[in-house]
């Protein structure tokens, strides 16, 4: 299982047990919406910040294939002169 998807796993974990918590906990009923909803903004700001990781690893991922792309190409295009070199020499 890759790192991102157990991280989202606890912290869908921990979210599920403050919300849990909240709603057992001895409170008025406004102030547990109250407790609900900063508990639920907090959850947004965690998966938000999982995402831009997510995010910044696929780009990272990304410029190392494009690195590797362009390096490839370079090599072909300097084998494909040596055959044609090759090929011009044997010619003549």
């Amino acid at each position: 299982m890759n790192s991102g998807k157990v991280i989202l796993a606890l912290l869908a974990g921990v979210a599920a047990g403050a919300i849990l918590g909240v709603l057992f906990a001895p409170d008025k009923g406004s102030e547990t919406r109250k407790k609900i909803s900063e508990k639920g903004e907090d959850f947004s700001e965690g998966l938000k910040e999982e995402f831009r990781e997510f995010l910044s690893g696929v780009k990272e991922k990304f410029k190392d294939v494009e690195e590797e792309v362009s390096d490839l190409k370079d090599k072909v295009k300097t084998k494909a002169a040596e055959v044609k070199k090759d090929a011009k020499a044997s010619v003549a």
